[in-house]
């Protein structure tokens, strides 16, 4: 049987107070309906349906990268009429799966469990809350069977204390949910086509509501608002940090270290205080990592060592490297084993060979670097011209004096040493001593000019 699945994202959103729909304002960097997007494809559905109203041309242009069905809801009257909207392009015969766009952290495994639940059935998904205002009450009779959801504006008092509640997802077979959805009627306090009033259809036509929970109570927590936001964002990246301390990372302070992508990790890492992950990141074994450093899209290799306030992307990072404090890699570097970007350093698109060392307050831009190179402190590779990027080629075992700075394009042969202070425009041969400076001069007698009185 095939699973079709329909996600609910045609809400306004008006208490989040902004012209950004609201299924589009992110968690962990992601929007909250491609985080339900992606746990949806884990179960590996037929087709995956987006029901979009507000904002719509927005959402679809966000996620136009999303292989699924848009279809819109002109009119926002409820979410039986918003689930109506798909049904004429699910088969009869399919399982029908329905999620939220604005509830981002359920469970791949929640979900199979709610499935599973269909077979001969319609399959609820509910949770226990110590405080269930505003949530539609499970209602059930004396065999503990559910029998009915009210809404908390329709409910009596006594159906108020009832502390299981509704989460709006469920599972159920397309030829019953076609029939019970044309029964709906709006009735009620929201005057609304409330997708909930099935549970009672089903009932009456005596199909079982099998009710599954998930493992936390945050797997179906839907936001509203800022504050809403803000919570979920923590308790993402709560899960991060655990997942993460499980794989035997220390992390220094688990609350202040945020996950905004995929990360693969090796064992004895130690990540420090405000580091953030972004991208798709992988960290080898015996990696320490310093407070307040940034890595996004990079791969890192064993016992290196990043030292505070880095910022690296889209980088390759050796094994036994030592990066910082305050170093930036930009894209496209390659860091070989053993090499070293000391404090207030720049790499970008260069490759540091094996060994060579980049220490002081230099930049190294569009350069291919040898082994065992020395790099002093305030080098710079002169690699834009105001209209194009040039290429510097250095050999291996190459010394650069402090104040370098190398005009590219131009090589730089093995073993070559080159002065301090020097201003390289053309070939450097190997093996020699090459330098560029003006006569040193003392002018005997001379005075500082001093201020007028």
């Amino acid at each position: 049987m095939n699973l079709s699945i329909v996600i609910l994202a045609a809400g306004q959103g008006t208490r989040m107070r902004s012209s950004q729909p609201k299924v589009l304002h992110p968690i962990a960097h992601q929007s909250m309906l491609a985080h339900v997007y992606d746990c949806a494809m884990q179960l590996q559905p037929h087709a995956v349906h987006i029901i979009y109203g507000h904002g719509g041309d927005q959402v679809q242009t966000t996620l136009s990268h999303l292989d699924a069905s848009w279809v819109e809801q002109a009119e926002q009257l409820g979410t039986g009429h918003a689930v109506a909207q798909a049904m004429p392009a699910i088969n009869d015969g399919d399982t029908v799966l329905v999620l939220y766009g604005d509830v981002p952290l359920t469970k791949a495994e929640t979900l199979r469990a709610l499935v599973k639940a269909t077979d001969n059935a319609l399959g609820l998904l509910t949770v226990t809350l110590d405080d269930p205002t505003g949530y539609g009450r499970i209602v059930r009779d004396g065999e503990n069977k559910v029998t009915s959801i009210v809404e908390e504006k329709d409910a009596s008092d006594e159906q108020k204390t009832i502390n299981e509640v509704n989460t709006g997802m469920l599972a159920v077979s397309a030829s019953h949910l076609k029939a019970w959805l044309n029964q709906l009627d709006n009735n009620n306090a929201q005057g609304e086509y409330y997708l909930t009033d099935i549970i009672a259809m089903a009932v009456a036509d005596r199909v079982a509501v099998n009710t599954v929970m998930p493992a936390d109570a945050s797997e179906v927590m839907g936001v509203n608002d800022r504050i809403q936001l803000a919570i979920m964002e923590r308790e993402y990246q709560r899960q991060q940090a655990d997942r993460l301390l499980r794989e035997g990372v220390s992390l220094r302070d688990p609350n202040r270290f945020d996950v905004r992508g995929e990360v693969a990790v090796g064992h004895d890492v130690t990540i420090d205080v405000n580091v953030i992950l972004e991208g798709k990141v992988e960290i080898g074994n015996h990696v320490s990592i310093g407070a307040n450093v940034v890595i996004k899209d990079c791969v890192i290799g064993d016992n290196t060592v990043i030292d505070h306030m880095c910022v690296l992307e889209d980088a390759q990072i050796g094994n036994s490297v030592s990066i910082g404090p305050f170093a930036r890699i930009r894209p496209a570097t390659v860091l070989k084993d053993k090499s070293k970007v000391g404090n207030f350093v720049e790499i970008k698109k260069a490759t540091i060979g094996e060994g060579s060392k980049v220490n002081h307050l230099s930049y190294v831009g569009d350069t291919t670097m040898g082994e065992n190179v020395n790099v002093g402190a305030g080098t710079i590779t002169c690699n834009y011209d105001g209209a194009n990027k040039h290429q510097t080629i250095i050999g291996d075992n190459v010394f650069i004096g402090s104040d370098t700075q190398l005009v590219a394009p131009v090589t730089v042969g093995d073993g070559a040493t080159i002065g301090a202070g020097s201003t390289i425009t053309k070939e450097v041969p190997a093996n020699e001593l090459t330098l560029s400076r003006s006569k040193q001069m003392t002018r005997t007698g001379w005075k500082r000019p001093e201020k007028n009185k």
